[in-house]
């Protein structure tokens, strides 16, 4: 099928789970913005994608969703599905019997790590398809940002179809939903480095950004903690 892609703590999953997995449901029913699922998505926070079939083998991604309650609501999102320029903007209504993909491109995964050994460890384990870093810091330098933020890492989620932000903190990995800007997994993490460094993945030379110079150096940590 032709697909236009227009494009509490506790309660978090522990490291066994820590990659929620992908599901399909459908739309049961939906009153304003509020959707009702046929199937809850694996955890709170967890966004997705509305896929409404057009007949004649053709079909479209519509709307994006966010799942808000543990007993399966799930809310619209009021923002683009995709950010494409080449793409046409899809107003199709979102109806019962519509196909939803939870945690759509959730194995695309960017992650942001204190150095380039934490890097390899944690990209070695699992099997993603990485998003490396050198492409945030490009997007970031052309943006004429600082530091990630919530915001930003959203935008390039859209732009790049990055489906989770890994992120290395202190003492503990999360993982961050950057279309609901909700973190829906989080584990322990030992053996990491003092402090870490801004940034280590550079394979291209200094770019022209805050980010990249004295202004945040060894401030690593802390703006993990502020995502």
């Amino acid at each position: 099928m032709r697909k236009i892609a227009l494009f509490t703590l506790l309660s978090l999953p522990l490291f066994a789970g820590f990659f929620p997995q992908t599901v399909q449901t459908s739309v049961t029913s939906v009153k304003g913005t509020a959707i009702t699922l046929n199937e809850k998505f694996p955890v709170n926070g967890m966004s997705g994608v509305v896929i409404h079939n057009y007949g004649s083998d053709l079909a479209a991604i519509t709307s994006r969703i966010v799942q808000t309650s543990s007993e399966g609501p799930a809310s619209l999102l009021q923002a683009d599905i995709l950010q494409h320029d080449e793409l046409p903007t899809i107003k199709t209504a979102v109806a019962p019997g519509d196909k939803v993909i939870g945690g759509y491109m959730y194995d695309n995964v960017l992650l942001l790590a204190p150095d380039a050994n934490t890097y390899a460890k944690i990209t070695s384990v699992h099997d993603k398809k990485w998003i490396h870093p050198d492409l945030f810091a490009l997007y970031l330098s052309v943006e004429g940002e600082e530091r990630p933020t919530k915001e930003n890492l959203s935008r390039f989620a859209k732009q790049h179809q990055v489906g989770l932000i890994y992120i290395v903190r202190k003492n503990a990995a999360v993982l961050l939903d950057p279309i609901s800007g909700t973190i829906i997994a989080q584990k322990p993490m030992t053996d990491l480095p003092e402090e870490g460094k801004f940034p280590f993945y550079m394979r291209f030379e200094p770019l022209d950004t805050g980010w990249f110079g004295s202004e945040v150096k060894g401030n690593y940590y802390q703006t993990m903690e502020s995502l």
